[in-house]
Parts: structure tokens; sequence; C-alpha cells
């Protein structure tokens, strides 16, 4: 990978595309618990949060993502999804709004396996962006461990909602 390609991971299920997509849009099953809002259709919009002043821990105490909201910009089942990032803050890094402006894509193909996803966070390099090598550890482990985990047994490891 060169220092100007973009974030991706990739992952092969036994399963059709439309299968693989109906458990991306599943969002809280695969990636976090902690969404407000619909992960489906065209313009929906969600917001995916970290905040743990819910568990009693306070913003200084914990950091990470503290959110990013998505807006669903191309929905094509069994083919493609693209979530845009609206707005973001990142406590761990300078540029705390370095996703604002980024798309997250997933492209389904039909293969002789099944079916593969390739996800691509654009917009994040490892040549310009602060949270590549954090990033890319967690979206690998959601796409290639939790997704297909999803899609194979029907849960999969997402973050757990807070109380």
């Amino acid at each position: 990978m060169s220092n100007d390609d973009h974030l991706t991971a990739t992952t092969t299920v036994d399963h059709t595309p439309d299968e693989v997509f109906a458990a991306i849009t599943n969002v809280r099953d695969w990636w976090s618990e902690n969404l407000i809002g619909a992960t489906a259709a065209l313009h929906d919009e969600f917001v995916f949060t970290d905040d743990c002043k819910y568990a009693g821990e306070t913003v200084q105490e914990k950091e990470g993502i503290r959110f990013a909201r998505f807006r669903l910009t191309e929905v094509v089942p069994g083919q493609r999804m693209v979530w845009h990032v609206v707005d973001s803050f990142m406590t761990f890094i300078d540029d705390q709004h370095e996703w604002t402006g980024t798309d997250v894509v997933f492209d389904l193909a039909a293969t002789p396996e099944g079916t593969t996803v390739r996800f691509t966070h654009q917009g994040l390099t490892a040549a310009k962006s602060e949270c590549f090598e954090a990033c890319s550890r967690g979206w690998t482990f959601y796409i290639e461990t939790s997704l297909p985990q999803l899609i194979t047994t029907g849960t999969g490891q997402p973050i757990p909602k807070y109380v």
C-alpha cells in the first residue's frame, strides 16, 4: 500500500450480495450499538458515538471518537453503499475533525466463493491522516471479523451499548 492509498479492508463470505448488503445496513449489529438514527436508505443519517459519559466516565478519562455523523449518499442494494461523514470529533488526534468530509464506501462483488466486500474510507491516507494506523486497525477488525461473523452466525462483535 502506498502512502496515498485510502484506508481499505476486504472480506469474502459465502453468502449472496443481497444478504451481505442487508448485514451492512444493520450497523448496530457489527460496528456499534451506540448509534442514533437510521442506517439503510438513501439520505438516512446516523450518529456514532463512543462518548462514555453514560458509562460513568468523563470525556477526559477516555479518548476516542466522540462522535461521527453520517449521511447515506449512495445506496445500491447488493452492490454499493456510501456513508458521507457530515461531521466528526475525535479526541485522540490533533485534527479532531479529520473524518469530516470523508466517505466510507462498501463495494460488493459476487465471486465464486460468495460475495467480496471491499471497504474503503476515502479521505484517510497513510500520508495525510493522523488517525490512519488506529483507524485502520479498527475498521479492519469490524470489516474482516465482526461483519463476517454477523453474516455467517447472526452475531457480530459491535461496541456494546453504554448504560
